[in-house]
């Protein structure tokens, strides 16, 4: 791979970079996961007023490009790692609280559900005990993508020029880099 125009290894920026991508992946699906997974657990659970306002939020977030609402909002607050992570983060949520959501509508009307509800355990207790473990497979399943996603959008934020500036090496800055070479 050699050395690019200032001397800097090449291969050291890649695998650099990769750390980089990987952390922003990784971070922003997590912030996403804690986001999105009790308000679809709220949504689902307790249907009513709270459901309507919660999916009628996702809907909202998931119709406007997630990439234009992340340029718009990185050239207000900065580019930095971190707030990169929270912004990729936090218009993510509606994903994992879809997820949640349908398979919480499933998961409620389970008979072990009605059984713990006539034992006198609280919604807190169920949800913590029954509908939570029962429900996160989907999650699993969505991990790889959601991740993968997350790194795209840090890599395509970056090559733009609106993610990660140039001294930190990301795989989006290094391959603007090369092509300006």
């Amino acid at each position: 791979l050699g050395t690019d125009t200032i001397g800097r290894d090449i291969l050291a920026r890649v695998i650099y970079g990769g750390r980089t991508s990987l952390l922003v992946g990784f971070a922003a699906w997590a912030v996403s996961i804690i986001g999105g997974v009790p308000l679809g657990l709220i949504a689902g659970y307790f249907r009513g007023p709270s459901e309507a306002v919660i999916m009628r939020a996702a809907d909202i977030f998931m119709s406007f490009p997630s990439m234009i609402l992340t340029i718009v909002m990185a050239s207000i607050f900065g580019s930095h790692v971190p707030i990169l992570i929270l912004l990729i983060g936090l218009l993510g949520w509606p994903q994992p609280a879809r997820l949640i959501y349908g398979r919480v509508l499933s998961v409620r009307k389970m008979e072990y559900i009605e059984a713990a509800k006539a034992e006198g355990l609280g919604s807190f207790e169920i949800i913590l005990k029954y509908i939570l473990p029962n429900s996160v497979a989907p999650l699993w399943m969505s991990i790889a993508f959601m991740i993968s996603s997350d790194m795209i959008t840090e890599s395509s934020l970056s090559f733009l020029g609106c993610g990660v500036k140039t001294p930190t090496a990301s795989w989006g800055n290094i391959v603007y880099n090369a092509q300006n070479v």
